[in-house]
């Protein structure tokens, strides 16, 4: 896959084998603007309280990641994330691996948030091609996530043309950040040269 350079703003373009890459652009999903965005895309039904078990912080993965990570999927601890973290640099929290738009070559999916020794930083979801110059440094050629939005990742995966998460989110400013009170399920697929953003059923909805 021949991924677009430069801003995430940019359409998506074609390589010389006629595949589409993944573009580069994302709806919003802020929780402030839930009963309007949000909405929209995701449907009408109500966000619901996550349990205790879920409503920290997202935490690394157990063991390596590296050891599932397909050959040749992008690495994405050798990646420039577009995170602004002064000095703190940025930490990879979770990474899985598929081939998304099905051109025989895997992407990675990253979760990245400033490094913190306490609080709890907003997440970016980020989607990494392999890099094609000489420094072979991974590309972000999607973003799902921005950590502008203000929102957290708890439970993820990628498999197949999908990525699932559990957003974890805040009712209003005065809610703590260490303890969202908001969660929904959601998943973007890989679909006609896209991704497309849903959100799973709430629990309990008929």
């Amino acid at each position: 896959m021949q991924h677009p350079a430069g801003s995430v703003s940019a359409p998506p373009s074609s390589d010389a084998s006629g595949a589409a890459p993944p573009h580069h652009s994302s709806r919003p999903v802020h929780w402030v603007v839930t009963t309007v965005a949000v909405a929209a895309v995701l449907g009408a039904s109500a966000l619901v309280r996550p349990s205790a078990a879920t409503a920290g912080p997202p935490r690394p993965s157990d063991g390596d990641p590296a050891a599932s990570r397909p050959m040749g999927a992008p690495d994405p601890g050798k990646a420039h994330f577009p995170v602004k973290c002064g000095r703190a640099g940025a930490d990879v929290l979770e990474e899985g691996s598929a081939d998304l738009d099905g051109d025989g070559r895997p992407e990675t999916v990253a979760v990245v948030r400033c490094h913190s020794g306490m609080g709890t930083p907003p997440s970016g979801i980020y989607v990494l091609a392999q890099g094609t110059g000489d420094d072979g440094e991974p590309r972000v050629v999607e973003t799902l996530l921005d950590p502008g939005e203000g929102i957290n990742v708890g439970e993820f995966a990628v498999g197949g043309r999908t990525v699932s998460a559990t957003l974890l989110g805040y009712s209003s400013p005065d809610v703590p950040r260490c303890c969202p009170d908001r969660k929904r399920r959601v998943k973007w697929q890989w679909s006609d040269g896209k991704f497309v953003l849903t959100a799973l059923p709430v629990p309990g909805s008929v």
